[in-house]
């Protein structure tokens, strides 16, 4: 028989995929003998049933009443008995940490009998109620539905009525009032009653906690996070302890590091007289965990040792809850902790110089998008005026957008394209899709461990919360600084999430520290020194080369000092814009022969000064030169615009530019329906006299310059949009002819291997035959994706890229991150069908994926010598080619 339900004692952090993560670490905290209220895990395998049936699976129910008894027999307590009831809580616990899933449901087993047990067995009316008051507030909108707004609404009445600053003032007759007035909400909004049944209380909450897998909220933050739909969760059943006990009690969140910074030590927040759910919600202000040692000095010792053993025992920073009930710790939960891209690699470092990792461990505890953050620029603090607030620093890095007050908005204005900054009191679960929309989150409550800090951490989003110089009015839609500033919707600002500062409007930028070291070797600080160990083992360990696309010297250079070990694509198209494009017209225009030779004859020197100046800068290092792709009416004016000049100039009775006249023919002549699919490419040297010669002759007497120079240039010539074995053996015979007559001009023997670039799906399936004459083989994959899923990139993404992704059909865009399915599949084939009639072929990719993380570990797989990218994404890709290299080790789980 399957088996649905585990006990605490039956588990561990290995069953993570079926216990889920709350619940595998609750489970190993148990085994490692520290103070967890005992409890068990309904699995993962009956959410998925439940999913897929709508109903609990067989045997669940028998299962669940069986580990109950068992824990009320070791509590010595039934659950909801009303003279001394035992209560529990229902958490959610998907594989991942999902900050999309349902909240805790807190105090099941309380019903309008139980809560008199319960006041008279702990001594306190008031605690009674406040957990009543909690539980019914907590089922009614996780789990019955009904709009959590309404019953904030009700409590802040009640508190402005009682000139009450928070809920720890309010009295036990003011807590049973309210009790009752969330039960009529619950009423009014559903038309069914607060259920006073303990066991329906506990069935209805674990099904909930199945159906918020499917949460649009979940869904959302699954799709950023790319986890599979089909993981489901589970859920935990854990006696409850109570914080909210009064001075001697309390709830907080602590990290055995500072997530922020790495720094090791004991960070967090702590709240006295609360539950857990208090400390994250921002509803009253937290105190730092330091000042636990001087409330509670024997806890907090219990606290450090504990976190000193789940370090060790993780080998990482640990993210733990904790409730203090009466002076008596328990430990409610355990994870790797989310952690900014700073901190990643800070802590990465020191636990490998520690000895508790191994350098290859610690290369897989950071990625290349953590690398991409460290690389952005910091705001020039220096010329950004005086802060309009300071809060605490949550999540590093510098944003400017407009403020927006809601997540509705927030998601509206940056699907216009505009860059927006989400400001909330404090942010809820509801909250998530704005708080991905947004460049930046700022809060007015909370702190390092408040929801808006953990999920904006985990998201790399810049976060500022606790901002209390502010005063947020989400009605209005604005918010007020201390010294009066009205800050209204739209307003810019901007958001320093590594000082903690905010500012009126748009601040300038400067580079990053890391930046600056992968500019100069530049190395101040804790966290680049970190970033450049890990770099160095990336290159050491790693089997792909990493290229640039680079078209100009500069940035040839920028990206060599980036580490690029050559150039895997230099467009030669991008060195005919500018000025240069009249003397593309004049070739296109040229009525003969004679007229084209001369136009290419002026075209020749100009790109053999920059395959110099690349060659030079690149020298002793491959560059790959593709020769001109695109169709030669993108060089020409627009034909709309051609034809509204010319039809003007007739209408008014004058005489249009003859070279307008000209040039709108031309424009004619060569309009294509599609041009993607039309003449470009191979196509276009093998029907346009001389353009081949005049490329491949520039290439030619720049390698002959650098040679005779003292150079090492070594420059490769690849043949674009090949899709048969025909055109390319043409066009290598042109280039090799070409090749020979500069040798023999310049006395200087000219090799340079030619190549294709594989970008149809007709190239990848006979590359066996295309091999017979290419040296190389180049994966463009962006066109290879577009001819493959029939896709017209610029056309398709605005239109419904974005429902594609709501829908599921993409996990993410085939753009940024490689169909395996399709195209990778094409990839494998080209390179097992090239390789095997040219041994020893190389083979690399200069699509945009050259730089995505996740597409270079299935380039790695696929056996490609190399990947090119941008010059900025030459780190990132170093980076991922060694965990690649290392099957993307990676010990902990900090998404």
């Amino acid at each position: 028989m399957v088996r649905y339900v585990y006990d605490f004692r039956d588990g561990g952090r290995d069953l993570a995929g079926l216990l889920g993560g709350k619940g595998a670490n609750l489970a190993e905290m148990t085994r490692l003998g520290l103070p967890v209220p005992p409890g068990f895990i309904v699995t993962t395998e009956a959410c998925r049933a439940f999913l897929a049936t709508g109903a609990e699976p067989d045997g669940m129910a028998a299962e669940v009443s069986r580990h109950l008894s068992a824990l009320e027999e070791t509590t010595g307590r039934l659950l909801g008995q009303p003279d001394d009831p035992l209560l529990v809580s229902v958490r959610s616990g998907a594989r991942y940490s999902m900050p999309g899933m349902m909240e805790t449901v807190l105090d099941i087993g309380l019903n309008d009998d139980s809560v008199l047990g319960l006041a008279k067995v702990s001594g306190s009316e008031r605690f009674a109620w406040d957990s009543y008051r909690r539980l019914v507030q907590m089922f009614g909108s996780t789990v019955m539905g009904v709009d959590p707004a309404l019953f904030g609404e009700a409590m802040v009445l009640l508190k402005g009525a009682r000139e009450a600053p928070d809920d720890v003032h309010l009295d036990a007759s003011d807590l049973a009032w309210l009790v009752e007035t969330y039960k009529r909400l619950i009423r009014d909004e559903t038309g069914q009653d607060f259920p006073q049944d303990p066991a329906g209380q506990l069935r209805q909450a674990v099904l909930a906690v199945f159906r918020s897998w499917n949460a649009g909220r979940a869904r959302v933050y699954r799709r950023r996070e790319h986890i599979p739909d089909d993981l489901g969760t589970a859920v935990t059943v854990q006696r409850m302890v109570f914080g909210n006990l009064g001075p001697d009690s309390g709830s907080g969140v602590a990290f055995t590091r500072d997530p922020a910074t790495g720094q090791p030590g004991l960070y967090g927040d702590y709240l006295p007289n609360a539950q857990g759910e208090d400390v994250v919600a921002g509803i009253r202000d937290t105190v730092p965990l330091s000042a636990l040692e001087r409330l509670d000095p024997r806890s907090y010792r219990q606290l450090r040792d504990h976190a000193q053993t789940l370090e060790r025992h993780y080998r990482d920073l640990c993210d733990i809850e904790f409730t203090i009930e009466r002076g008596t710790l328990w430990m409610l939960q355990t994870r790797i902790g989310k952690r900014t891209a700073e901190a990643a690699f800070a802590i990465a470092a020191e636990l490998a110089g520690e000895g508790l990792i191994t350098p290859d461990e610690a290369l897989g505890r950071v990625h290349g998008e953590q690398l991409g953050r460290l690389m952005f620029p910091r705001f020039d603090t220096g010329r950004a005026g005086p802060a309009l607030a300071h809060g605490v620093p949550a999540s590093p890095g510098a944003a400017s957008g407009a403020a927006v007050f809601d997540s509705a908005e927030a998601v509206r204005r940056a699907a216009a394209g505009e860059r927006v900054v989400l400001v909330r009191e404090e942010t809820t679960p509801d909250d998530l899709p704005g708080m991905v929309a947004a460049r930046a989150v700022l809060t007015s409550r909370g702190g390092k461990t408040s929801h808006a800090a953990v999920v904006a951490r985990g998201m790399g989003r810049v976060c500022v919360c606790g901002a209390q110089d502010i005063a947020v009015d989400t009605g209005a839609r604005r918010f007020t600084a201390r010294d009066g500033t009205v800050v209204e919707e739209g307003t810019f600002i901007s958001v320093d999430g590594s000082t903690g500062a905010v500012y009126a409007g748009a601040v300038p930028l400067v580079a990053s520290a890391t930046m600056r070291y992968l500019e100069s070797g530049e190395q101040t600080g804790s966290v680049v020194a970190a970033v450049a160990r890990a770099l160095e083992h990336a290159d050491v360990v790693r089997r792909l080369e990493v290229r640039a696309n680079a078209d100009t010297p500069e940035d040839a250079a920028r990206a060599r000092r980036f580490g690029a070990q050559g150039i895997g694509l230099c467009r030669t198209e991008h060195m005919f814009l500018g000025e240069r494009r009249k003397l593309v017209e004049e070739m296109i225009l040229a009525r003969g022969d004679a007229g084209r030779a001369k136009a290419l004859a002026a075209l020749l020197p100009l790109q053999r000064q920059d395959f110099a100046g690349i060659l030079r800068a690149m020298d002793g290092l491959p560059v790959t030169i593709r020769l001109l792709d695109p169709p030669l009416h993108e060089f020409l004016p627009d034909r709309t615009e051609l034809a509204v000049r010319v039809a003007v100039a007739e209408a008014a009775g004058g005489q249009p530019e003859p070279h307008d006249v000209e040039l709108l023919d031309a424009v004619n002549r060569m309009h294509e329906q599609n041009p993607m699919l039309g003449l470009r490419g191979v196509r276009l040297g093998l029907v346009v006299p001389g353009l081949v010669a005049m490329q491949v002759r520039a290439v030619a007497e720049a390698v002959a310059e650098r040679v005779r120079a003292g150079g090492s240039p070594r420059a490769e010539i690849m043949v674009p949009l090949v899709g048969s074995v025909e055109e390319l053996r043409l066009a290598r015979e042109e280039v090799a002819r070409v090749l020979a007559e500069v040798g023999e001009e310049t006395g200087v023997a000219v090799h340079c291997p030619v190549g294709t670039m594989i970008e149809l799906p007709r190239a990848a399936l006979t590359a066996g035959r295309i091999a017979q004459e290419a040296e190389f083989f180049s994966f463009g994959t962006n066109d290879l994706t577009q001819t493959t899923w029939g896709f017209s990139r610029d056309d398709v993404e605005a239109a419904f890229f974005s429902a594609y992704l709501d829908k599921g059909v993409f996990a993410s865009s085939p753009f940024e991150t490689l169909d395996r399915e399709g195209v990778g599949r094409l990839v494998r084939i080209a390179v097992e069908e090239g390789r095997a009639a040219r041994p020893g072929l190389q083979t690399g990719v200069c699509g945009e994926h050259g730089g995505d993380p996740e597409s270079i570990r299935f380039f790695h797989t696929a056996g490609l010598d190399y990947v090119s990218c941008s010059p900025f994404r030459v780190p990132v890709a170093r980076l991922e080619a060694g965990r690649a290299a290392l099957g993307g080790t990676d010990t902990g789980d900090s998404r």
